[in-house]
């Protein structure tokens, strides 16, 4: 996981007999084990919390260190912990962040906050996108200025993409969708590796709760604009063309500044949906209120895109299609776009899925740290602790 670059190093004081090192970040305290060896790195703050780099001296790795402060005074921010946990804890694939560890707190009655080891990534898509890297079909054939001192042989565009619906593939066979898929939740590496992180929005492909916050506004499917009460693995798809977009044109697809603007943002681009298209959407209302909407025609994707080649077009095309029954989903991974790169026996699947029977809707903020508590001691079962 990578939020950022930081060259600044905080210095530590000994905690709990030596075994826990507590810092400075930002006016923040921030309080670790001592295997966590400084020089502790700040890379990045946000709502969640404060991210800290630094080395693991028991095995080595450099890992990136996520305090979510207060963790336990919402209920629906403990659960999506909660949740990133365990999911993150089931899953093992290259295309998704792993965790490493889950800090065990020193003493229980003052278990408050919550960090979270992850692999270090050494930057994301967003970061990627906004730099003044050229990612084109045209100019990333042979290597890439972000990280100079690699090669990579296929154009880079083509790669993220793969890595991502790669990625998906797995999370897909776990039963899970991701819901929250933009560029600041993939984080890639320095030899362009690209994994898939925050995991706090997944649900499982069975669920159809809406109460929750889904989806960054700009990256969300029509179906989920439209309050459709049901809804399959292909919102994360169209999250991925609008994914695949921004990497062309190094801007937001539809940067909509609210759900009404979305939509029409989506419309002006992909053309208003005909009646064949809505059949998706089970209230009257719905399709009543879209059909009343302002009727745009079809853009032309190679006028709009004039970066892409045919192939990454028509993939895209595919992938931004109002009626999520037609849009592609499992067939994304085997487009003739990616086929460079597509190997099926190179492309594996959760071996089982995954269950949010943990979830119970009376969970109390308190039920939600009894669990959290016991996954650190997953993680940290000496008694030393």
């Amino acid at each position: 996981m990578s939020m950022g670059s930081g060259d600044q190093s905080i210095k530590g004081i000994p905690t709990h007999g030596g075994r826990y090192v507590q810092y400075n970040v930002y006016g923040n305290l921030f309080e670790v084990p001592s295997k966590y060896v400084p020089p502790l790195r700040p890379i990045g703050r946000g709502a969640y919390g404060i991210v800290c780099a630094a080395v693991n001296s028991e095995t080595q790795e450099e890992v990136a260190i996520k305090k979510i402060g207060n963790a336990f005074d919402n209920r629906i921010d403990a659960k999506r912990t909660l949740r990133e946990i365990k999911l993150l804890r089931h899953m093992d694939h290259e295309n998704v962040v792993a965790i490493k560890d889950i800090v065990r707190p020193p003493q229980w009655e003052n278990f408050n906050d919550v960090y979270l080891v992850y692999e270090l990534m050494d930057t994301d898509l967003h970061q990627i996108i906004r730099s003044n890297q050229p990612l084109t079909d045209d100019h990333c054939r042979v290597g890439i200025k972000f990280f100079p001192s690699y090669e990579i042989y296929w154009d880079v565009p083509t790669y993220f993409l793969y890595q991502i619906l790669r990625g998906l593939k797995y999370v897909h066979s776990a039963n899970v969708l991701h819901r929250d898929l933009k560029p600041s939740n993939l984080f890639l590496n320095a030899n362009c590796d690209l994994k898939i992180g925050d995991f706090g929005l997944a649900r499982t492909i069975s669920e159809t709760d809406l109460t929750e916050y889904v989806v960054t506004r700009w990256y969300r499917a029509p179906e989920l604009l439209l309050n459709c009460s049901e809804y399959t693995a292909a919102i994360d798809i169209w999250s991925v063309g609008c994914i695949l977009g921004e990497i062309m044109s190094r801007q937001p697809l539809f940067p909509g500044k609210d759900y009404v603007h979305q939509l029409r943002l989506i419309t002006e681009l992909i053309g208003s949906p005909d009646d064949s298209s809505l059949g998706f959407l089970g209230s009257d209302n719905a399709r009543r209120y879209v059909r009343q909407l302002p009727q745009y025609p079809r853009q032309n994707f190679s006028s709009r895109f004039p970066n892409m080649s045919p192939g990454a077009i028509d993939l895209l095309e595919k992938m931004l299609i109002f009626d999520p029954h037609r849009r592609i989903t499992d067939g994304a991974l085997c487009h003739p776009y990616l086929a460079p790169l597509h190997d099926i026996n190179e492309e594996p699947v959760c071996p089982r899925p995954f269950s949010f029977d943990f979830e119970q809707p009376s969970f109390t903020e308190e039920n939600i740290k009894e669990l959290i508590y016991r996954e650190s001691v997953k993680f940290n079962p000496d008694p030393m602790y």
